[in-house]
């Protein structure tokens, strides 16, 4: 059961409100392979185990293609033993490190069924993958380990974009996109939650799309104050969210492509963590490639919260 439950029953979507355990992360699940990316997870999520408290659960899923390799079986004994080996490792790591025990599984399959088929099983709230920026990202992205969690992720999904030397678990300033949808006070919820714990300061953003380009219509004054109307009510139901969840919030308005401008605006105010809902903003679907948020994932400069 999810440690962060959002309760919308005979209530209008801006008035969405918290019921948070002590912990808004317990059991918490981690793709493990033999890369850095991997590493600076790890590392990530330790530290905030450590200050937070919270499970992890090492995963790593051995591929082996009956059909391709059925003449040579001890190709599966190979990589299961690898596998093995990488997770020894690891734990071993992150106990000498953090003084940390963690459990590990090595399991036969695809690495994204694996791991979000054992999310499901363990009942998590978050899986914590590694990447180092745009190009590891796009490298893993399409149609790869890192989307098809994503897309199908029971939970929360945490993507690490940085080296294993600046990985601390902490986050000090939090970039929400926010469009009014629930998926986007999702999102505004698990910031809200964040900044109690750990003071972080929240920025809320909305872009107004250019509807001009899109659709080919002159934007006379009349349409662009009721555009930014609208964009104020949208803030405006940010801050009763977050100020039903005892947070503030500084916002921001822009104009232009949605993602563009998010990525821009986090680069400026060096924010250490962008925090989106898991749709909203033609975000993560079935159709990943070319949606907004892929597009945020892989050009963000920053770790990346998927809020379920």
């Amino acid at each position: 059961m999810s440690t962060l439950k959002i309760n919308n029953e005979k209530h209008s979507p801006a008035e969405t409100t918290l019921n948070l355990r002590k912990n808004m992360y317990e059991t918490i699940i981690v793709g493990v392979d033999s890369s850095e990316f991997s590493r600076a997870a790890v590392i990530e999520i330790s530290n905030w185990i450590k200050r937070h408290g919270g499970k992890a659960v090492l995963v790593h899923g051995v591929f082996f293609d009956q059909e391709e390799f059925g003449n040579a079986p001890e190709i599966l004994e190979k990589r299961v033993q690898l596998g093995k080996k990488i997770c020894y490792q690891t734990k071993d790591m992150v106990m000498s490190e953090f003084g940390i025990e963690v459990e590990s599984l090595v399991c036969e399959g695809e690495p994204p069924d694996v791991i979000t088929n054992i999310a499901r099983e363990r009942d998590a709230d978050l899986i914590v993958m590694g990447t180092y920026g745009r190009r590891g990202l796009k490298r893993m992205l399409m149609g790869s380990v890192t989307s098809d969690v994503i897309v199908n992720s029971p939970c929360d999904v945490l993507v690490v974009k940085k080296p294993c030397s600046e990985c601390t678990g902490e986050y000090k300033s939090i970039l929400v996109p926010f469009d009014g949808s629930l998926f986007s006070q999702n999102a505004l919820n698990r910031a809200s939650y964040l900044s109690g714990i750990s003071k972080a300061e929240i920025t809320v953003i909305y872009v107004i799309p250019r509807y001009e380009e899109m659709l080919g219509f002159y934007k006379s004054e009349s349409i662009k104050k009721r555009l930014w109307d609208e964009a104020q009510k949208i803030m405006d139901m940010g801050k009763r969210i977050a100020s039903k969840n005892t947070a503030s919030i500084a916002t921001e308005i822009q104009e232009g492509q949605a993602a563009e401008q998010v990525i821009e605006t986090a680069r400026r105010l060096k924010n250490d963590l962008i925090i989106m809902g898991s749709h909203g903003y033609r975000g993560v679907n079935k159709a990943i490639i070319g949606s907004t948020a892929e597009r945020v994932i892989i050009n963000a400069p920053c770790p990346i919260l998927i809020a379920r």
